[in-house]
């Protein structure tokens, strides 16, 4: 499943077979991404989607060499128990 950054919507999406999307939505404020919230459709939950887009995410923040601020729960979670992020937050 490929993650794409859809700009115009501000959110890194992957298409899922059925047709809808999982999502990760983010904003700009001052510089630093803010990762909103993450949304799986019901018939893409269980597989590790909200995860593989929350690395993707993470990964693509460190590469461009931006900022973070969290607010979306699940993310938080996630971080909580993946160690290794910390410098990106803003």
């Amino acid at each position: 499943m490929e993650v794409v950054n859809n700009k115009k919507l501000f959110r890194f999406e992957i298409a899922l077979p059925d047709g809808e999307y999982a999502t990760l939505e983010y904003r700009w404020l001052k510089g630093s991404i803010v990762l909103m919230h993450t949304n799986v459709p019901a018939s893409g939950r269980g597989k590790g989607i909200g995860v593989m887009l929350v690395q993707f995410v993470l990964d693509h923040i460190r590469e461009k060499g931006l900022k973070m601020i969290v607010y979306c729960p699940f993310v938080a979670a996630w971080l909580k128990t993946h160690r290794g992020y910390e410098d990106l937050m803003g």
